[in-house]
């Protein structure tokens, strides 16, 4: 049975190539499409773009994924965003930022985490303190130090200015989900020794 359903979305299958239709999650993967009917979660999508989380600086790391793991077709993981309206492509392969009152969900492997701008589970209460992942995180060549905390809160030193950037932050596997104290939600994603959010890359 199919898990979860997005209908009737404007869909990037890559963060250029769109087309209209459904997108279809089994298990934490993206599957040909099906009847909607027999999802279990049917996420109207009409109005809205389904966006892969595209973390671009990952391509420059140490044994890089492959471009195509991020693309919304099927046998690929289900990790993406239903943003209401238009979404174009340079915002998908740089920084996405979305506030709360666009953003219509948020999978990722196939768990739904976000759903109509709200977090589906409070931040920091499935953290393990000794997770290695909890610690500050710095690009030098950018000036900018974040810190991840194990009650799931973040705070981010740039340019010697402390607490720049504040807010809650939400890890399933290597996909780190950011909620600023400012209101809007952001990505990451950690790869080998490497945290990698926004055009920064940071590292322990």
């Amino acid at each position: 049975m199919v898990g979860l359903t997005v209908s009737g979305a404007t869909l990037h299958r890559t963060p250029a190539e769109t087309a209209v239709g459904d997108l279809s999650v089994r298990g934490s993967t993206i599957v040909a499409d099906t009847d909607p009917g027999s999802a279990r979660t049917v996420i109207d999508g009409r109005g809205a773009s389904v966006v892969p989380l595209f973390v671009d600086t990952v391509f420059a790391a140490p044994d890089p994924p492959a471009s195509a793991a991020f693309d919304l077709v099927p046998g690929n993981p289900a990790t993406f965003a239903v943003v209401d309206g238009r979404v174009g492509p340079d915002e998908i392969r740089h920084m996405l930022v979305v506030r709360p009152e666009r953003l219509r969900a948020v999978v990722v492997d196939g768990s739904v985490i976000v759903r109509d701008g709200h977090a589906l589970r409070p931040a920091g209460t499935d953290l393990n303190p000794s997770d290695p992942r909890l610690t500050a995180w710095t690009d030098t060549r950018r000036d900018m130090t974040q810190y991840l905390t194990a009650d799931g809160r973040y705070s981010e030193t740039r340019g010697g200015r402390r607490d720049a950037w504040t807010g809650q932050f939400w890890i399933d596997g290597s996909r780190i989900t950011y909620l600023d104290d400012s209101g809007f939600w952001a990505f990451g994603q950690f790869h080998g020794d490497q945290l990698h959010h926004a055009g920064f890359v940071l590292e322990r």
